[in-house]
């Protein structure tokens, strides 16, 4: 009985110490990945075990559970990616990393920044890493941008549909900051949208998007109720406006 308090303790604590240095350095180089890693592994707490749950509870969930399929290598096929037909999801994957300099592999180091639980199982270490592979698949499927204000949103999509307390702790920082920055913004709303995009999107731990790349992207969204991020392309318009009124000034 003691062995087995002991596991779930080294598994679900969190430690806010760490967290909190993290996501400092995060504020001051939002480029920083393996620090936003740091933060989601000092506050994880019970959230893989509470999604590895859910999985196993669905046949779908199972199925991948028990595959254990590994996305990366299909993500790093640019050769195959580039030669899926315009407008499929693999295709708009392959041109959303070519055009922000990332890849698949990119993501895996920034993780091994972070210390991991060496107790963690095989089903939640993969269900972890399966998590941090999409997270650019994410951002083809909802629409938002690499951008700070579509990282924002993404990570409210995020943590709606695998709650998060290292993800709600950096949206809460950063809503914050970047209400000082730029108090135009509607922040609570922008974020909000991506909140109900989550909620109203199928469970993307779900599909097996090694099998749906070649798939046109509109329709895929359809099938799985994805809305589009209307308020995040509103405010994108008025950034853009914004920052060439403060460019025409400058000059």
């Amino acid at each position: 009985m003691l062995n087995s308090l002991r596991h779930w303790y080294e598994q679900n604590r969190i430690k806010p110490i760490q967290a909190g240095l993290a996501i400092s350095r995060l504020l001051r180089d939002p480029d920083d990945t393996s620090q936003v890693f740091k933060v989601l592994e000092a506050l994880r707490g019970d959230s893989l075990s509470r999604a590895l749950s859910r999985m196993s509870g669905d046949e779908r969930g199972q199925r991948l559970l028990d595959e254990q399929p590994n996305i990366v290598k299909v993500l790093n096929d640019r050769d195959m990616l580039a030669a899926l037909p315009e407008g499929s999801i693999g295709k708009a994957y392959y041109d959303f990393v070519h055009a922000e300099g990332l890849s698949a592999d990119g993501l895996i180091e920034s993780s091994h920044e972070a210390p991991r639980f060496e107790t963690i199982g095989q089903n939640l270490r993969w269900l972890g890493d399966r998590l941090r592979d999409i997270h650019d698949l994410q951002h083809v499927m909802t629409g938002y941008g690499r951008d700070t204000l579509g990282e924002l949103c993404l990570l409210s999509f995020m943590t709606t549909q695998v709650p998060s307390r290292g993800i709600d702790f950096i949206i809460f920082m950063g809503r914050t900051k970047g209400q000082k920055e730029q108090p135009g913004l509607n922040l609570k709303e922008l974020i909000g949208e991506g909140r109900q995009i989550g909620e109203a999107a199928d469970w993307m731990l779900f599909t097996r998007w090694e099998d749906r790349l070649h798939e046109p992207l509109e329709s895929v969204r359809a099938e799985l109720g994805f809305k589009p991020p209307v308020k995040y392309r509103e405010a994108l318009k008025w950034l853009e406006g914004d920052q060439m009124i403060s460019r025409s000034v400058a000059a």
